[in-house]
């Protein structure tokens, strides 16, 4: 048979394990609460969250380097056109010679 202070400590000691469960549950609560809370102040002010912010930096810099990539490209056919333009075309030179000569007749 077990002696009344060795049951009162089973007792007390199976209050204590109670009490720390239903404090861990408090905790849990609370812990959702407050987070849902922040989450909603969050989304009341329009704060971006990471993920996005991170998805449009990437975006803005793949944009960047095909901004840079077509600049480089409108720079090269812009100096093939000049070099077009500052030969004159072979059928225009024999057009141009062409005249000459039946206008020298």
């Amino acid at each position: 048979m077990s002696s009344p202070s060795s049951r009162f400590f089973d007792e007390l000691a199976k209050v204590m394990t109670n009490a720390a469960g239903a404090a861990q549950g408090a905790r849990r609560e609370v812990d959702n609460l407050v987070k849902a809370q922040i989450e909603r102040v969050l989304a009341d002010i329009q704060i971006v969250q990471r993920e996005e912010f991170d998805v449009v930096r990437d975006m803005a810099s793949m944009a960047r380097t095909e901004n840079e990539a077509l600049r480089a490209r409108i720079a090269e056919l812009e100096a093939k056109l000049d070099a077009l333009q500052s030969k004159p075309a072979p059928a225009a030179k024999k057009k141009a010679s062409a005249k000459s000569s039946t206008a020298k007749k």
